[in-house]
């Protein structure tokens, strides 16, 4: 068992690679959206908050994303967790930290996935996704065997993010270079810190992250 965050830029894999883990190693995956969208339709008193908040077009305070995850945290999970998108800054590290303390568990592993800017925009621009079961796929370097259609579950509902361009990755990216890449030294002074290359052929990248957490 083991509690990982994985750390890089949108676009590196992070989710791909969240999805091996959980297939592979029974592991949950706390990804922020995820447990908003799921918290909102929830009926708890958690829920009703975030779906205030969000009704009202405000941001989801850290507080409230700390109150879901302590949830998660205090749940099974046999193969641990992994946080997919959170922490975001500085703030929200301490207070996982300072969570994980209260709840008796431990970070295991920050795993930072590399990668080059121009190379990750190229990554970016082709990427689309099959609209029924998820399936990423990519103009180049994975493209369905037939045209328009997945490969996993026959659809032909291929999506692509209006984000998914070049100037609006560039504008995430500098989101991400001035709010998280810090995260990367604060691991990095803790101790907790290992670099994989993000930009590798996707079973590379799940063998880099399998020799940190067999370490």
């Amino acid at each position: 068992m083991a509690n990982i965050i994985l750390l890089g830029p949108p676009g590196a894999g992070k989710g791909t690679q969240a999805k091996r883990l959980v297939e592979a190693r029974g592991m949950v995956q706390l990804s922020t959206g995820d447990m908003l969208r799921e918290a909102k339709t929830s009926g708890s008193e958690m829920g009703r908050k975030v779906a205030d908040v969000m009704a009202r077009g405000e941001l989801v305070t850290d507080e409230i994303v700390i109150g879901l995850i302590r949830e998660k945290l205090t749940g099974a999970a046999g193969g641990g967790f992994i946080f997919d998108g959170f922490p975001r800054t500085l703030a929200q590290a301490d207070a996982l930290g300072q969570l994980m303390a209260e709840v008796g568990q431990s970070l295991d592993a920050v795993i930072e996935m590399r990668v080059d800017d121009a190379a990750l925009v190229a990554r970016i621009t082709g990427r689309f996704t099959c609209g029924g079961c998820g399936e990423v796929y990519h103009d180049d370097t994975k493209p369905t065997k037939v045209a328009g259609i997945c490969d996993q579950c026959g659809s032909d509902n291929m999506q692509r993010r209006a984000d998914d361009n070049a100037d609006a990755l560039r504008t995430r990216l500098m989101e991400y270079y001035k709010k998280t890449s810090p995260l990367i030294g604060y691991y990095y002074a803790k101790g907790d810190l290992s670099s994989v290359d993000g930009l590798a052929a996707m079973d590379a990248v799940a063998s880099s992250i399998a020799l940190v957490l067999d370490a």
